[in-house]
C-alpha cells in the first residue's frame, strides 16, 4: 500500500443541528487523484472546508502526513476569486509561500503560464479571462503554494461541457506532473472518470471504512 497524505476517520459536521455527514471515512494516498462523486447539497464542499480548515468538524480525525497540516493543502473553488484591480501576474503572484526577487518571481509565472498554454498573459486583465482561463489562473495560484494535497470544489462545472473536458484533462495532467495529490468533487460521473484515479461515491464513504 502506498503512504497516505491524508486520513480521514469517523469525520462528522452539523449545522445548527442538522445533519451534514457523520461517520465519514477517506484515505487519500500520495500523487492520488480521487474524485468524490455525489448529487449537489450533499455535503461534498463542506467535507473540503473540513478539511482545509474553513469549517470545523464535530468529531472525528484529520490526520495529515505533513507537518504543515492544513498549510499543505490548496484549494480551488467553484468560481475562481481573482483581484479585479491586479493583472494576471499580481493575481497568480500571491500564490508564492515565500517571496521571491522581482526577476525569479518573472521567470517563475512565464514558466507557469507556459504549461497551461497561457504564455504572455502576465498583463492581462482577469475581467478579459474566459471562465476556463480564469480557473487556470487560480489553478497556477494554488499550486504556487507547492501543496502536498489540492482540493477541487466542482471548478469546471460552469464552464461548457468542450472546456470542461479539456481543462480537466489538463488538470489531471498538470498534477501528475507535479506528484501532487489531490481530491475532486463533482456530480458529473463522466468528469471524475477523466480526472481521477479512483472514484468513491458518497455513500461509500460512510461504510465501516472507505472502499478500497
Amino acid at each position: 500500500m502506498n503512504e497516505s497524505v491524508l486520513e480521514i476517520n469517523n469525520l462528522a459536521k452539523s449545522f445548527d443541528d442538522v445533519c451534514v455527514f457523520s461517520g465519514l471515512n477517506l484515505r487519500l494516498d500520495a500523487n492520488e487523484i480521487v474524485a468524490i462523486l455525489g448529487p449537489s447539497g450533499c455535503g461534498k464542499s463542506t467535507l473540503l472546508r473540513c478539511i482545509v480548515g474553513l469549517e470545523e468538524s464535530d468529531q472525528g480525525e484529520l490526520t495529515f502526513a505533513s507537518k504543515r497540516g492544513t498549510e499543505a493543502v490548496g484549494y480551488l473553488f467553484q468560481q475562481p476569486i481573482l483581484y479585479p484591480h491586479l493583472n494576471v501576474a499580481s493575481n497568480i503572484a500571491l500564490g508564492f509561500r515565500t517571496k521571491p526577487s522581482k526577476k525569479e518571481r518573472q521567470r517563475t509565472i512565464a514558466r507557469e503560464l507556459e504549461s497551461v498554454e497561457l504564455d504572455g498573459f502576465e498583463s492581462r486583465r482577469v475581467e478579459s479571462l474566459s471562465g476556463g482561463e480564469a480557473q487556470r489562473i487560480a489553478l497556477l495560484r494554488a499550486m504556487l503554494g507547492q501543496p502536498e494535497v489540492l482540493l477541487l470544489d466542482e471548478p469546471f462545472s460552469a464552464l461548457d461541457l468542450e472546456t470542461r473536458r479539456s481543462i480537466t484533462a489538463q488538470t489531471r495532467e498538470w498534477l501528475k506532473h507535479r506528484n501532487t495529490a489531490a481530491i475532486h468533487v463533482t456530480h458529473d460521473p463522466e468528469e471524475a472518470e477523466l480526472i481521477a484515479d479512483r472514484v468513491v461515491p458518497w455513500a461509500a464513504l460512510f461504510d465501516h471504512r472507505e472502499e478500497e
